[in-house]
């Protein structure tokens, strides 16, 4: 009798157990006596019937379920071994980790460009990733598990990329303030877009940790606009930008001489250098000439200030005849000194 006990004996676990795996049906629908339940890191076994969760058993370990599971179950008397049949009852694995999944687009997607010269929109590509994990059996149960008998990674990444178009759409739009550089406000654009596919997974049971925006990805065109805009921007002048440009080409080989127009060019480009150096040698030169036009100036200001000081201490008339003087040093008519 013990010998065929033993034969009826099993071992409840997840015997598929994979890391992209959500949640695992064991496939019996009954338990014989004398079974264990096995339960390993990173694990929560259920266990429901028609629909409805009995028991939640979340710690590691072996346990018997005569013994050890029975009793804390919920509707006890609906969870008895019978004479000659088992316990009746389901059991869901489900794997309690945060995922990790990478998303990109696969076409690219046109948001509107406040630029006439693109009336079509940017067309952008966008990449990164996103979190979730389980965190409502109650739901898992009711609208998935209650159907499926495993649930993947790649089941969710579907229904996310889904809608993930639309939402980068939307929030790009809403707090996209540089459509040119959308990579400085990736962080407002995720948060929105965590918000709306957390929604979006509810009614799974699921929760979306985490969504991040690794980079907006514009087609060639759009960059090389974006690179040369960027470059005027910083030498400031239109002038100048040719200039490197130019530079740029000789530098490259792109430009090369021995044509009539890369001779005027590299002649025009020439002058223009010249054209620069010399206002540069100007302003460095102005300095100096007004440092030494500056004691000139103050001696000439200075001898003219004793002139007018010496002539004005001089008395017009004579104190003793009153005859006019005329600045003169001695008066003309009596000989006095002045």
């Amino acid at each position: 009798m013990s010998f065929f006990r033993n034969q009826l004996a099993d071992v409840v676990e997840w015997q598929e157990f994979r890391d992209d795996m959500i949640f695992w049906k064991w496939p019996n629908r009954e338990i014989k006596r004398g079974s264990r339940l096995m339960i390993q890191p990173g694990q929560d076994a259920i266990f429901f019937s028609n629909g409805k969760i009995e028991g939640i058993f979340e710690d590691d370990g072996e346990y018997n379920i005569e013994s050890e599971i029975i009793p804390f179950l919920s509707t006890l008397k609906g969870f008895k071994f019978g004479f000659n049949t088992g316990l009746r009852v389901e059991v869901l694995f489900v794997n309690t980790k945060q995922f990790t999944v990478k998303w990109g687009t696969k076409n690219a997607i046109n948001i509107p460009s406040p630029s006439p010269a693109l009336p079509g929109g940017i067309p952008i590509r966008a990449n990164g990733t996103f979190n979730f994990k389980v965190n409502d059996y109650v739901r898992l149960i009711e609208n998935v598990a209650g159907v499926k008998k495993r649930y993947l990674v790649e089941d969710v990444k579907i229904r996310i990329t889904t809608v993930l178009d639309q939402l980068l759409m939307k929030w790009i739009a809403r707090e996209g303030k540089d459509m040119f550089n959308l990579q400085a406000n990736s962080f407002e654009i995720s948060q929105g877009i965590q918000e709306d596919l957390d929604m979006e997974v509810y009614d799974l049971g699921l929760s979306i940790t985490g969504f991040n925006v690794n980079s907006f990805n514009y087609p060639k065109e759009i960059q090389d606009m974006i690179t040369k805009a960027a470059s005027q921007g910083m030498v400031g002048d239109v002038a100048k930008y040719q200039q490197i440009e130019m530079t740029d080409g000789i530098a490259s080989g792109k430009v090369k001489s021995g044509g009539t127009a890369s001779d005027m060019a590299g002649m025009m480009m020439g002058m223009n250098v010249a054209n620069e150096m010399m206002k540069n040698m100007k302003q460095m030169n102005q300095p100096e000439q007004n440092q030494q036009q500056q004691p000139q100036q103050q001696q000439s200001q200075r001898a003219a200030q004793n002139e007018s000081s010496s002539n004005s201490s001089k008395p017009n008339f004579c104190p003793n005849c009153g005859q006019k003087t005329d600045g003169a040093n001695f008066c003309s008519n009596c000989g006095e000194k002045l």
